[in-house]
């Protein structure tokens, strides 16, 4: 299946004027800053960062250094703001890199927000309620439709949507879509909850259960009609286990049916995207 690109990517939004002469000095693998003149972002999309693939990415960085610079932009108060790699800046803190190679480019603050959104994009590294809460504030703080937010990022409306839909679920409910206990899936079907209780009480059980999305909406209209669901014999420990540690490795659910040892194993999808960053991690 091939990969679809998500608009213009990068190249097409930020500008190609070269850097000031008075950026820092250059190296072989391009310009290189002070790591303590460089700033994270405090409106990058992104806001969970994986502490053991930080491990992994430092362990290669020591190895190899950073192989791509970081995108950055001057601040005024002196130093840099990134605009895209907080990932790689992180790693090499942990690494004990004391200079890194960066991009220097003139952004502003919408530009610079819409850059760091499209590049996380495009590597997958926003989860759901990260991506609903950034087109959030394209729409709310930059003044773009639904409509301009999907032709900025290569997806469609029914997507953008779908994706604002999600906050309107409970805080503890989008915690758990966060951490991947729920899908995307889950959440929307969540919200065709009678009540807010509702949708709390469901969202536990589809966790402590292991429910499909397709199990979850059948769970929420019954629910919503008063019916009686008669629940599926208790799994064990071990399946349950296993459930876990595939939704974790894969980052999303996953259910296991077994009996004496036959049954079948359920990898839930809530968008073709997803469904290519698993085939992509998989085959």
């Amino acid at each position: 299946m091939a990969k679809r690109r998500l608009g213009r990517g990068l190249d097409g939004m930020l500008p190609t004027a070269p850097a000031a002469p008075e950026e820092p000095r250059r190296s072989s693998g391009g310009h290189e800053a002070p790591i303590e003149d460089v700033h994270p972002n405090r409106d990058q999309p992104r806001s969970r960062f994986d502490d053991a693939a930080l491990d992994e990415l430092a362990a290669s960085i020591r190895e190899l250094g950073i192989l791509e610079p970081i995108l950055v932009r001057a601040r005024s108060q002196g130093g840099y703001e990134i605009v895209a790699g907080e990932r790689r800046w992180r790693a090499a803190q942990r690494a004990g890199l004391h200079r890194v190679p960066v991009f220097v480019r003139e952004l502003g603050t919408a530009e610079a927000f819409e850059a760091a959104l499209v590049e996380n994009l495009q590597r997958e590294d926003l989860n759901p309620i990260e991506t609903a809460r950034a087109f959030a504030r394209l729409v709310e703080e930059h003044g773009h439709t639904q409509e301009s937010v999907a032709q900025r990022v290569g997806k469609d409306r029914s997507t953008i949507a779908n994706a604002l839909r999600l906050l309107k679920l409970p805080d503890s409910i989008l915690e758990f879509v966060e951490a991947g206990q729920l899908s995307e899936g889950h959440g929307r079907a969540l919200l065709g909850a009678s009540s807010t209780a509702a949708m709390k009480r469901l969202a536990a059980k589809a966790i402590k259960d292991g429910w499909s999305v397709r199990e979850t909406e059948r769970r929420v209209r019954a629910d919503a009609r008063g019916e009686k669901v008669k629940d599926a014999p208790a799994k064990s420990p071990n399946v349950r286990d296993l459930e876990q540690r595939l939704t974790r490795s894969l980052g999303t659910p996953v259910t296991v049916t077994d009996a004496k040892g036959k049954g079948k194993l359920v990898v839930s999808y809530s968008s073709y995207d997803e469904l290519d960053r698993l085939l992509a991690q998989l085959l």
